[in-house]
């Protein structure tokens, strides 16, 4: 039966990402608490949280020394515009962004959402270009399925059809270049050679229009909502190089990625690349509150320092930009990293990735596990050998993730690709948690899995 909270939900809330018709004939699972790895709902029952709260929780929820850190600046400032003034934690979290990013980058812009720091450095790559008097540079280079966000600009750079085809009649479309999708592999070419051919591509695209296009924008390592697609080493460097062969941008957006998940702390680190422009968002905070950052190499900033009579400003900005709760948040997670953390990921990820190929590998409907540190996508599929999918209508993902409840955890799914990104902190025993309700989930969902 549903709640008397439940029912208000139904009455009242429009949901993200939800068909809401199908929301409306359920009971509505409300989570009331939080705590360390875990979700806890009205009726007190605990669920591990396998998707960190949408890939955004990083030390567990209700943690001591963000909580302590949120406090503090309330009893200082809850809020104050960055239009015109400036405060001290959004200060002292620009020095500490500039830091840790990858080398080169040392401005900071904030904004509230991944999508927003996407659409951020989409203009500042646009206006540079059009400062730097070469107005011809207007188009964006993204990667097949990629996702960066729903605000029009985001969605231009976008090639998920299912999220945005609806919205085509109002975005400026980017230009496509190939993915290397690793599975299915139906030639059996390998990684190398799909990563070279994706290489290829973007250089004729590059060679052909590169005095059109403003940057090539990407997600590095791993292409998230589009399946956690796991780029072939080498391919991210790859883009850099060419890149500067051709004279355009790069944005790396790191929303997902960044802040610990891929087992360090940027993904751009483990192939040593240096974008120009920087995305983040989610983790930024621990998961606490809404904050995002773009940030910029120097050479961008000064393209647009002029006179105001000039009109060279970046007329861009958001009412809590920069907020002070958040940026303490993100400082007090930022502290929490330590020097111990991100080896600790490692280790988990490793136990982790073991486990998933001992206890899922065997079951006939998991096409593929594919990992980055603790980013991991467990394709289903109705025929393993050809890698054939699921009709769409059957929802496969959806019913695992609803039967992975029963097990007391949290999933969510992608079409038919079980996601697992948890937060940075689980522990052994979450990790065994994890394995055996996704197997358990799909052993009941899924008619040909194997029992074994």
């Amino acid at each position: 039966m549903t709640s008397e909270l439940g029912q208000l939900d139904q009455r009242h809330l429009w949901h993200p990402f939800t068909p809401m018709l199908e929301w409306s004939r359920e009971d509505p699972l409300v989570i009331s608490r939080g705590d360390g790895c875990y979700l806890i709902d009205e009726d007190g029952r605990r669920y591990l949280d396998g998707v960190s709260s949408l890939w955004v929780n990083v030390h567990g929820h209700n943690h001591p020394a963000i909580n302590q850190a949120i406090r503090d600046q309330l009893d200082q400032l809850a809020h104050s515009t960055l239009l015109g003034l400036t405060h001290p934690t959004a200060i002292e979290l620009a020095r500490r962004l500039v830091e840790i990013a990858p080398d080169g980058l040392t401005r900071v812009f904030y904004s509230d959402s991944g999508s927003t720091a996407v659409e951020i450095a989409l203009k500042q790559a646009f206006q540079y270009w059009s400062l730097r008097g070469e107005p011809r540079r207007q188009h964006f280079v993204h990667l097949a399925h990629a996702y960066h966000g729903d605000t029009l600009g985001a969605v231009g750079v976008g090639g998920i059809e299912l999220f945005h085809r609806i919205f085509g009649p109002l975005i400026v479309a980017g230009i496509p270049a190939p993915s290397p999708v690793t599975y299915p592999d139906p030639e059996r070419r390998g990684p190398e050679a799909l990563r070279d051919r994706a290489l290829t591509d973007m250089d004729s695209i590059l060679s052909e229009r590169g005095g059109e296009i403003a940057a090539v924008v990407m997600e590095p390592l791993v292409q998230g909502a589009a399946g956690m697609i796991m780029h072939p080493p080498g391919f991210l460097k790859g883009v850099e190089t060419l890149c500067r062969k051709h004279g355009v941008l790069l944005i790396v957006d790191e929303v997902a990625t960044g802040f610990g998940r891929t087992g360090t702390m940027f993904a751009c680190e483990q192939e040593d690349v240096h974008p120009d422009l920087l995305c983040l968002a989610k983790g930024i905070t621990g998961g606490y509150l809404p904050l995002a950052a773009t940030l910029a190499r120097e050479e961008i900033y000064e393209a647009f320092l002029a006179e105001r009579i000039e009109g060279k400003t970046f007329f861009h900005g958001h009412t809590y930009t920069g907020n002070p709760l958040a940026c303490a948040a993100a400082l007090a997670s930022l502290d929490l990293f330590g020097t111990d953390l991100l080896p600790q990921v490692r280790q988990r990820a490793e136990q982790l990735g073991a486990l998933a190929t001992e206890h899922l590998g065997d079951l006939p409907v998991v096409g593929d596990i594919r990992q980055r540190g603790l980013m991991f996508g467990i394709e289903l599929v109705a025929d393993r050998a050809t890698g054939r999918p699921f009709p769409v209508e059957h929802f496969k993902g959806n019913a695992v993730c609803r039967a992975a409840r029963k097990h007391g955890v949290i999933l969510r799914p992608l079409g038919d690709v079980i996601v697992w990104m948890p937060p940075l902190v689980l522990s052994s025993t979450d990790a065994e948690l994890l394995v055996s309700a996704t197997r358990s989930a799909i052993l009941e969902t899924c008619s040909t899995a194997s029992a074994s």
